[in-house]
């Protein structure tokens, strides 16, 4: 899965699916009358049925794009990692060497 860049403004705005559509509107209970009651009951119904297979979606997109966003800190994590060990380990070359040399020398020089 390919990682999309993310400028800090769209880090910054509020997410969302839009491959899910819209959110479901809440409907309005009506207490009025038995009839506009039962319809409420219906809407609610239709509500809870259409929310929960918005919020699913929504859920499926959050997870691909949170997984995609990992994989790409991951790679970037690690490239760095790589690149401070590799300059860890040519200090430590570095002073190794150095420290042989005064060895030597102060060897050759009689011990000073």
């Amino acid at each position: 899965m390919a990682a999309t860049a993310i400028s800090p403004a769209m880090a910054q705005s509020t997410w969302t699916a839009a491959q899910c559509g819209a959110e479901p509107k809440v409907p309005t209970v009506s207490t009025t009358n038995v009839s506009q009651y039962n319809a409420s009951v219906d809407a609610v119904q239709a509500y809870d049925h259409a929310a929960r297979i918005y919020n699913a979606c929504v859920n499926q997109h959050a997870q691909q794009e949170e997984t995609a966003i990992s994989e790409d800190a991951r790679t970037k994590i690690a490239r760095i990692q790589s690149g401070s060990t590799a300059v860890q380990k040519r200090i430590g070359a570095n002073f190794a060497a150095l420290a042989q040399q005064l060895s030597a020398g102060a060897h050759k020089l009689g011990g000073h």
